[in-house]
């Protein structure tokens, strides 16, 4: 098979999605079953996936101010379009692979990934020009996509109920995480952990956007239960990029930090993510709503206890691994910070139980059950 896979994802802030599009084009590029494989960006071919900045370039302010203008949102929606069919013009024995739910105007067959549905079901987690770009966007994608990818059977399902789409149409294919993320001794860990002011096993951990579809206010809540003490000797530490309606939560960890108890990293760049995972004693991660929940797993392959909601997908990436309760139940929520913490015998069984789980999913099988999906459309 001739493939094209979209590799605008793979950009700073790198995200979950961004993530998934860089393994799987590395995994794609080693597959047999591909016989040529083209990267594209924009309306144009690159010759490698492109390598990420790990901080904003001088243009990001921009593109954020240009975001929020309804004008300019609509004029790139619909000009966009247009240069890509442009550049993709004679492709047509080529599929075409959208890893960020979106496909343009293309001659052949193409796929989709859809991992949520939170600019439909959790519209106000989102600013309102993303979600009417995001939502005009994805219709458009379910007019061209000849399949669909998920990230989880919750999604898969989501999806074809929310859309009527054919189940069978839709096909889910659960992501992974990089080797990089593994237990590490403290030696591999303490001149990062220094740089942080941190200690190895000495804080719990939530890495995520921050914005109110993670349940942060909900995580702070809990933890403020804690005993003092308790709190003190495992600060909350949070990192992520900052998103929308971000304001309320940074000053609850504001207040929290002048407390003693948390602080807040800002958005730690992907190569040093594995270190910090490693590093702590829990992993907490209570949010309303994933499509797949990649810090979750990150967390168990880490060989770190996770505490997590049980909403959604969460509970296909943890298994039996963590411990989970509803994603607004703040006191059960405490008891389970408190027993990752000081449980020993629970956290034991946990850290094996998580890295049998996490050794489950990788990319090699993700690229897999991809190309499979490929050949089903391809010969649909």
């Amino acid at each position: 098979m001739k493939v094209i896979l979209s590799v605008e994802p793979v950009r700073f802030p790198l995200t979950g999605i961004g993530r998934y599009t860089q393994e799987l084009g590395r995994s794609l590029a080693k597959s047999p079953d591909i016989s040529e494989l083209r990267l594209f960006a924009g309306r144009r071919f690159l010759d490698a996936i492109p390598t990420p900045s790990s901080s904003a370039g001088g243009g990001y302010g921009l593109k954020r101010a240009i975001q929020k203008s309804h004008l300019a949102t609509e004029a790139y929606r619909l000009l966009m379009p247009l240069l890509k069919r442009h550049a993709l013009k004679g492709c047509g024995d080529y599929l075409y692979h959208g890893p960020n739910f979106f496909i343009p105007p293309f001659p052949g067959r193409s796929v989709a990934t859809f991992h949520d549905l939170s600019p439909f079901t959790w519209a106000d987690s989102h600013p309102g020009e993303r979600v009417r770009f995001m939502q005009k966007e994805m219709h458009k994608s379910l007019t061209r996509a000849s399949g669909l990818i998920t990230d989880s059977e919750y999604t898969r399902r989501e999806v074809a109920e929310y859309f009527a789409w054919p189940l069978d149409r839709i096909h889910a294919v659960s992501l992974a995480c990089s080797s990089d993320f593994r237990p590490r001794v403290a030696s591999e860990l303490s001149e990062f952990l220094r740089r942080h002011g941190l200690q190895s096993g000495g804080y719990s951990l939530y890495v995520g956007t921050i914005e109110p579809r993670k349940n942060i206010e909900t995580l702070l809540d809990a933890y403020e239960r804690l005993p003092l003490a308790l709190r003190r000797r495992w600060p909350l530490i949070l990192t992520g990029y900052k998103g929308w309606r971000s304001e309320a939560i940074h000053g609850r960890i504001e207040d929290a930090q002048r407390a003693g108890w948390a602080r807040y990293l800002g958005f730690v760049p992907g190569e040093d993510l594995p270190l910090l995972f490693a590093g702590a004693r829990l992993f907490a991660f209570p949010s309303l709503y994933e499509g797949f929940g990649l810090p979750v797993l990150e967390a168990l392959s880490s060989g770190v206890p996770v505490v997590c909601s049980n909403s959604s997908s969460l509970p296909e990436v943890a298994g039996e691994a963590a411990l989970m309760s509803e994603p607004l139940d703040v006191e059960t929520l405490t008891a389970n910070l408190q027993r990752g913490l000081e449980d020993d015998a629970w956290r034991t069984l946990a850290i094996a139980s998580g890295l049998r789980h996490a050794a489950t999913f990788s990319w090699e099988r993700c690229a897999r059950q991809t190309i499979e999906v490929y050949k089903k459309v391809v010969g649909s």
